[in-house]
């Protein structure tokens, strides 16, 4: 908004490239407010299970944050197939969206230090595994030939919508309920019992350390959902950051289940429509 509190106008750019990883280009939509700026980005990283879902799901926020000041990459990047794992390939590639908004802040009008994460569900995983730890192996430095490879890859928030930050319990919940595939085990290219120092790794709540607690985080989640476990993953993350020393915030839905973040926020009795405003006064204070 501009300081009188109106809407500003915004702009879409659509599929820009912002990264070739191995052979394949990765594009994403930017949502860009109009006015003075330089205004604050997030990478929109959108759920599937690791292995479908689309960058549009971020059409409706997109165009309600930059209404109100803040520009939205929403990124396609690599999803799972059998035999085809993309761990940590799927982080590498939002580490890369990260650096292309940084590397291009002045061409885009942005804040170059003022960079978040915005992530659903499976996006929820491999978001904050890039907020948290993407300066570290096996995540750090994995495309050298990036045109902005140079950029930092540090953020100043995440947000998470039902999120999966325990990827052992979404295993094992995976095995009950789609035996026949379990999406974690294609994103991860091993069963949990196979490696389950791989698990650990590729669970956001085991980088909720003291070291990481720079990085503000709001998380959000609704009281029915059916896929992902509340307590297991949002409730337990949020008192792991919390022991840490984070800056966390919560947005709790009552009687929200799962998939309702792409939902038109302006529709009546939305839950996106409930998180919005609370999202967007989290990012005024933090980022």
């Amino acid at each position: 908004m501009n300081p009188a509190g109106n809407l500003l106008e915004f702009e879409t750019r659509s599929g820009l490239t912002y990264c070739t990883h191995d052979s394949v280009a990765l594009a994403g939509d930017l949502y860009l407010p109009k006015g003075t700026g330089p205004f604050p980005v997030l990478v929109g990283v959108h759920g599937g299970g690791w292995v479908q879902g689309v960058r549009g799901q971020f059409q409706h926020w997109g165009r309600y944050v930059a209404a109100r000041g803040y520009a939205l990459f929403a990124i396609t990047y690599r999803l799972a197939k059998p035999g085809q794992k993309t761990y940590p390939h799927a982080v590498q590639d939002v580490l890369a969206a990260i650096q292309f908004v940084r590397g291009n802040a002045k061409a885009f009008n942005l804040a170059h230090d003022r960079v978040g994460v915005f992530g659903h569900s499976a996006g929820g995983n491999i978001g904050a595994l890039a907020a948290l730890a993407g300066r570290s192996p096996p995540f750090a430095n994995g495309y050298p030939q990036d045109p902005h490879a140079k950029e930092s890859t540090e953020v100043k928030v995440f947000a998470g919508v039902y999120g999966v930050y325990d990827v052992a319990e979404m295993w094992l919940k995976y095995n009950i309920q789609s035996p026949k595939q379990n999406n974690i085990e294609l994103f991860l290219g091993a069963s949990l019992p196979d490696n389950r120092q791989l698990y650990f790794d590729a669970s956001p709540i085991s980088h909720a350390i003291t070291a990481n607690n720079k990085v503000a985080m709001h998380l959000s989640v609704g009281t029915e959902d059916d896929l992902v476990d509340r307590r297991a993953n949002t409730d337990a993350f949020t008192l792991a950051l919390k022991q840490a020393g984070f800056f966390v915030r919560t947005t709790i839905l009552q009687g929200a289940p799962h998939y309702w973040g792409s939902d038109p926020i302006e529709e009546p009795e939305s839950f996106s429509g409930f998180l919005a405003p609370r999202l967007v006064r989290f990012l005024a204070e933090r980022l």
